[in-house]
């Protein structure tokens, strides 16, 4: 690999994405901003030096940024890093901080169910992969691919065929998960099972986690975990960043905040699932586990996202309706942070829309300034969808990737709870997963999701 080095900075021709300085930057001030600090004496010198404030969509800008602004965008970095994050009293950053804030945390019957626990996996499987193939794609181009190929409204997976090539060009599908997530390569089973993808390799590997360390593991066992077992090249913003971090040798929860401007983004609210799964009709202790998971990675608004999908998860495991899940999962957050208010928003949204397209918009029009991996869209969607389609799983599911943002991840939360509380998928979406699952984790490719099931139900025990 040829680099070129000038002023201490080694610039390597491969543009890895989301650990570009010049790139994190711009990002960065914004998170930094939305956690309280004063970033106008950095934009000004990063703007003085011609540096751009556009933040890149996608993992790294196109073009590579000269040897003198790469430099100093990482002590930018480092300048934003050295000031403290203020303290925010209705968003602590502490579990005990967190748990002084709940009321009314409410605790189901216990519940070890097989079906609706082989249903969260399936779910959660489906899920992501029907949003797959639109992942990066906004909703007006989600739209317009469903719309030129019949598949408006959309209530199954998304088929490549009948899109006229001159939408395909203008609104490109994902390129890595299309060849195997689209409706005809499931059907012919290319894939031999469901594709794999980030958003299922973190429910296996926690999975994995509680059979090792036990229910009580700790955020250093599942620091370990990423460094034993997770492909460096299979994690992505905040995750790539804290996993940067774990090699360099920091430990939880630096690992997290150190040149981190993805720490609120939606990344450990993906990881969570299990953990409700494992506490089945305690969302108290799911939340208590995501807590620990989380902030190896985030911090605030990300690891709430955490703590209420497997609040959410645990609910959906014992509960009778989409009402009881969702008051689960706004129990164990800080009433009125920003987390809270995007979920309860949502939430309220779908209550009162008239149609889901006039819910999406009132989404969008509160929280569309975020990036579109941030996690307060992703939540409010997520929340809005389950609220709006009453646990319906093809609705839910069809409705919330239509939505945008991040298709798979969304897709994979809403099909996992609606799974659950139903205790089963239905046969057009589970059949062409042929109960199986491929992994990047080693040793765990073309896993059955009934095997995950019992091993989940074990656990839970």
């Amino acid at each position: 690999m040829s680099g070129m080095s000038e002023g201490g900075a080694t610039l390597c021709a491969m543009r890895l994405s989301w650990v570009q300085p010049e790139d994190l930057l711009t990002h960065e001030l914004v998170a930094a901003r939305d956690l309280g600090k004063d970033v106008s004496r950095v934009t000004w010198k990063w703007l003085d030096a011609g540096g751009s404030l556009a933040a890149t969509p996608a993992g790294a800008s196109a073009t590579p940024a000269s040897p003198q602004l790469h430099a100093l965008a990482d002590r930018l970095m480092e300048a934003l890093d050295e000031q403290p994050m203020p303290v925010s009293p209705g968003e602590p950053d502490d579990l005990d901080g967190i748990r002084a804030l709940w009321k009314n945390v409410p605790e189901f019957p216990a519940r070890h169910d097989f079906d609706r626990v082989h249903s969260a996996w399936v779910g959660r499987a489906a899920g992501c992969v029907l949003g797959k193939p639109v992942e990066k794609i906004p909703r007006e181009g989600i739209r317009e691919i469903l719309s030129a190929s019949g598949q408006w409204p959309l209530r199954g997976y998304i088929s490549g065929a009948g899109v006229p090539a001159e939408v395909t060009a203008r609104w490109p599908w994902n390129r890595r998960s299309a060849p195997t997530s689209l409706a005809e390569p499931l059907a012919a089973g290319v894939s031999e099972g469901t594709p794999e993808d980030d958003d299922l390799n973190y429910t296996l590997l926690a999975l994995r986690l509680v059979e090792r360390a036990g229910r009580d593991f700790t955020s250093e066992d599942v620091a370990q975990a990423w460094l034993d077992e997770l492909p460096a090249g299979r994690v992505f913003t905040a995750e790539r960043i804290a996993y940067r971090n774990l090699l360099l040798g920091y430990t939880p929860p630096a690992t997290a905040t150190r040149g981190n401007p993805f720490r609120e983004w939606i990344g450990a609210q993906i990881r969570a699932d299990l953990y409700g799964w494992i506490h089945p009709g305690r969302p108290d202790l799911a939340a208590a586990a995501a807590y620990r998971d989380a902030v190896v990675s985030h911090v605030r608004a990300g690891v709430y996202g955490a703590m209420w999908v497997a609040a959410l998860s645990s609910a959906a495991l014992t509960a009778d309706s989409v009402e009881a899940v969702l008051d689960a999962g706004e129990s164990v957050l800080p009433p009125v942070s920003r987390f809270a208010h995007a979920v309860m928003d949502g939430r309220d949204l779908a209550t009162h829309g008239d149609s889901w397209e006039s819910v999406v918009d009132g989404v969008y029009a509160l929280y569309g300034k975020h990036h579109w991996v941030h996690v307060l869209p992703n939540a409010a969607l997520v929340a809005a969808a389950l609220a709006y389609f009453g646990g319906d799983f093809a609705a839910s599911v069809c409705g919330v990737v239509t939505a945008g943002c991040d298709t798979d991840s969304n897709g994979a939360t809403v099909g996992a709870i609606t799974g659950a509380l139903a205790g089963k998928v239905p046969p057009e979406w589970s059949g062409p997963l042929r109960d199986t699952v491929r992994t990047s984790i080693p040793g765990s490719d073309r896993v059955t999701f009934t095997e995950l099931a019992e091993r989940t139900l074990r656990m839970s025990r």
